[in-house]
């Protein structure tokens, strides 16, 4: 799971008490508390409020059903360790042995970024830069059921708030048509995707590029670069700036990623890319 990413183990207890304590309307069946023991009657009523905001039944039926608790992915949440690596440690490790698929990426997929970087004002460098640390240019994106993932730690009381936002997206991304429930499958967290976006994420900034009438974010290299740069120019990417720390588009690239280590690799590997064989 990429740092950017990697959702921090603080707990909310005033989110979880405000969860168990809330009192129902008059004449209205109290909602099933997160946490509750009864992930399956807090499920239903996900359901009913998913309805409500207007999503459609199908995606809700289609993205819920038989969905369970996963153990592992919470303990995965409580397993976080702080990052501590030096920029010189996570860049050594990282950029070198993707350094030469990187530049054949460039190659491969020029024409498409030379329109992208036209659309979006964000240099070929970069997207493949991020793309390559994310998930090895679309190798590595995860294995674990998105839908029952964000189901999982939304019915947890930690972060549920941010988490039934998560999960009403992933249904927002299957009532549009972009993915089907059973080909969500990213990391722990949610995830989805060759450079790891969230649901939120997704709905907000996944672009079809290709042009086929879907934003495709598992297979379609020119929508995930595409969707990428749309990402980072919704942050105030200066187009034909620099992106060296303490430039204004560092600071873009450090909005995809909070950790000055990694945005400082990301950063490093574009300037090897920019610079060519």
């Amino acid at each position: 799971m990429t740092i950017r990413r990697r959702l921090s183990s603080f707990a909310l207890p005033a989110l979880a008490l405000a969860c168990l304590l809330a009192a129902p309307a008059t004449g209205a069946r109290a909602a099933v508390a997160c946490g509750s023991g009864n992930f399956d009657a807090w499920l239903t009523d996900f359901k009913t409020e998913a309805a409500g905001k207007g999503i459609a039944q199908s995606a809700i039926d289609a993205g819920l059903a038989g969905v369970t608790l996963d153990q592992s992915v919470l303990a995965h949440d409580r397993e976080q360790h702080v990052f501590k690596q030096s920029f010189e440690q996570f860049s050594g490790r990282m950029v070198p042995p993707r350094l030469g698929r990187g530049r054949n990426m460039m190659l491969q997929y020029g024409s498409a970024l030379s329109r992208i970087e036209k659309s979006y004002g964000v240099p070929g460098a970069v997207l493949v830069a991020i793309w390559g640390l994310e998930t090895d240019f679309g190798v590595n994106i995860g294995k674990f059921p998105t839908i029952r993932s964000l189901a999982t730690l939304a019915y947890d009381c930690r972060r549920a708030e941010m988490f039934r936002g998560e999960l009403m997206d992933a249904l927002r991304i299957v009532a549009h048509g972009d993915l089907k429930p059973g080909e969500m499958r990213g990391a722990w967290a949610g995830e989805i995707g060759q450079t790891q976006f969230m649901p939120s994420s997704y709905v907000k900034f996944a672009v079809d590029f290709d042009g086929n009438g879907r934003a495709d974010l598992l297979r379609s290299a020119p929508d995930v670069l595409a969707s990428t740069a749309n990402y980072l120019a919704s942050y105030g990417w200066q187009r034909g700036k620099d992106w060296e720390p303490g430039s204004a588009n560092f600071a873009v690239i450090q909005q995809w990623n909070k950790s000055e280590v990694y945005a400082k690799t990301i950063a490093y590997f574009a300037d090897q890319l920019a610079r060519g064989p």
